[in-house]
């Protein structure tokens, strides 16, 4: 059973004081939160949902090569494996062409997987369950924050929780409060970005016939299709269409959506359930002008969204948690100021670097894919034809796809 800081408990202490106070208990935050404190710092995790609540999400996740590096020098990796799919393949396909494209281990001289599929549940459990041995974690669900104060010496914090209120000081805050970040807005970092013309539905179905580890991504005239393989023969869709036709698949009769998704499926699996809610969200491409200022630092969402395509969005995030463990741990040896600007800024450099490439990627791809204009239907065609033929090319959208080409996160051992 997780455990949480009481209140009551806490309330005495007029000023309560940590290394670092991460606000935001989703996967990237708790990531950040679970890797400081296995490093020996102490650290606060503020939630205003309830765990229940940010565990109830039917959602899942391509983990990339670099993400599962990363969970392994975390020392999750042995515990989440046996609880998330691996797909071995990776075809890509476009309803204006004939041929799919396949890649394979070999594309990238390995013998084995390509990613991992992993369900947002699991991957929370497995973080909320590691919590319990970390006594420098104090986890602090259900609570709200009300002030936040970056000044020169320290952050400190407001909190309330039971119509109790804290105060929190640290040398650091981490905003790992999702695309609408009141942290970020709070502290006036803007973003530049804009809302695409489409949202993204995704579900969980059962498959007749077993998905033999192959994840799909399918360039439609409406937008990307993609089918990602899940343990015991289930897999997630995630479909995104326009606004008006991603409500209308969401409302439609269980017996009406499944025969409209006969046309991406086709008939390869067999009979389909559905296994889940219909959930849509909107989407959006995203970059925060800053990632840092003096006590406080911006990951996942927080900073930047990205477009569906390709599996980009949640592996981002990973890379910018493992990213600032990095920094942090690594200056620590030093003991020195945690929240100054000049050691967040190493921080800032490498991540707004490599996720520059990833928006743009993504960007592209859909803008290239999502219509049926006659000169970019042939420079598809050509590009797809390249694919197929030059394995040089297979190898370098590889490398982009798994994570490969960005500098590897080096953790200390814990």
């Amino acid at each position: 059973m997780l455990t949480e800081a009481n209140p009551t408990d806490l309330v005495s202490s007029r000023s309560l004081t940590t290394d670092v106070v991460v606000v935001g208990a989703g996967i990237v935050g708790s990531l950040v939160t679970y890797g400081l404190a296995r490093q020996g710092l102490r650290v606060a995790l503020v939630e205003a949902q309830s765990p229940a609540a940010v565990l109830k999400r039917d959602r899942a996740y391509a983990l990339t090569l670099a993400a599962a590096d990363l969970l392994e020098q975390l020392g999750l990796w042995e515990t989440l494996l046996p609880r998330i799919q691996p797909f071995q393949e990776i075809q890509l396909s476009d309803t204006a062409l004939p041929k799919s494209v396949r890649l394979l281990p070999k594309d990238l001289q390995r013998s084995q997987s390509l990613g991992y599929v992993a369900e947002h549940r699991v991957l929370l459990e497995t973080l909320y369950e590691q919590f319990e041995s970390l006594p420098n974690l104090t986890w602090l669900p259900s609570t709200q924050l009300l002030e936040v104060n970056l000044d020169t010496h320290q952050a400190t914090l407001l909190l309330e929780r039971d119509g109790i209120q804290q105060q929190w000081q640290s040398q650091l805050v981490v905003a790992a409060d999702g695309p609408n970040s009141p942290l970020r807005e709070a502290c006036g970092i803007r973003r530049d970005g804009w809302a695409y013309w489409q949202s993204c539905l995704t579900a969980v179905v059962g498959l007749e016939r077993s998905h033999q580890g192959v994840a799909q991504e399918c360039f439609r005239k409406s937008g990307p299709f993609a089918v990602l393989p899940l343990p015991g023969d289930r897999a997630q869709i995630v479909w995104t269409a326009p606004h008006a036709q991603a409500q209308q698949l969401r409302d439609l009769p269980e017996s009406e959506f499944l025969q409209q998704l006969r046309q991406p499926f086709g008939d390869r699996y067999g009979q389909l359930r559905l296994l889940s809610d219909r959930r849509i969200f909107p989407v959006q491409l995203r970059q925060s002008r800053r990632y840092v200022q003096h006590r406080l630092a911006l990951v996942g969402d927080a900073a930047h969204c990205c477009h569906p395509v390709g599996g980009q969005g949640l592996n981002l995030g990973i890379q910018d948690a493992g990213a600032l463990i990095e920094t942090l741990t690594s200056d620590r040896r030093r003991r020195k100021d945690l929240g100054r600007l000049s050691l967040l800024q190493r921080y800032e450099r490498r991540r707004k670097r490599e996720t520059w490439l990833i928006l743009g990627f993504t960007d592209l791809l859909d803008r290239l894919f999502s219509n049926h204009f006659w000169p970019l239907v042939q420079l598809r065609r050509l590009g797809l034809w390249l694919l197929r033929h030059v394995p040089l090319l297979r190898t370098l959208a590889l490398k982009v796809m798994t994570g490969q080409w960005v500098q590897r996160i080096q953790l200390k051992s814990h």
